[in-house]
């Protein structure tokens, strides 16, 4: 799986949150950075939209972090994410910078996921996705990491 995001993610909490559940992962992600534009928000969305879809592999299952996507619980992000795997196609979540994601990158996308209604800062978002990932493994494999009976949390009546 890869993260293909706009911004160059520097040394400090972020980075080191990312760090803690990327090396936890099997196999890890790989991140693609591009540059961040300079210039009005129409340009800079433009010039960053039409960088990530140029990263984009042709054959790329495109999930686009947006705030009008899906909210997915765990459990559901977790029969996603095996669903996506399954289709044997490289499987790209796209971050966006801080204008967000152009509307070409949103129409190119084969699925859109949105982390909740919060606005959340574009760097904090990758620590936050390779958490839900890990999570996902766990949920998959059965692991205790996950742990679905803790209140709110109670299965749902079918």
């Amino acid at each position: 799986m890869h993260i293909i995001a706009v911004g160059r993610l520097r040394n400090g909490p972020e980075a080191e949150l990312f760090e803690r559940y990327n090396s936890r992962l099997r196999p890890r992600l790989t991140v693609l950075e591009l540059k961040e534009e300079r210039g009005s928000a129409a340009v800079i969305k433009r010039e960053e939209g039409a960088a990530l879809l140029r990263a984009l592999p042709p054959d790329g299952f495109a999930v686009a972090l947006d705030l009008g996507g899906q909210v997915l619980d765990s459990e559901g992000f977790a029969g996603r994410l095996a669903s996506w795997q399954g289709l044997g196609r490289p499987v790209c979540f796209l971050i966006g910078g801080a204008e967000g994601l152009d509307a070409p990158v949103i129409s190119r996308a084969n699925y859109i996921l949105s982390l909740g209604a919060m606005t959340w800062p574009h760097f904090l978002i990758r620590a936050m996705l390779a958490e839900q990932i890990y999570r996902a493994q766990a949920i998959a494999q059965g692991h205790p990491y996950h742990r679905s009976g803790r209140p709110g949390n109670e299965p749902r009546a079918p």
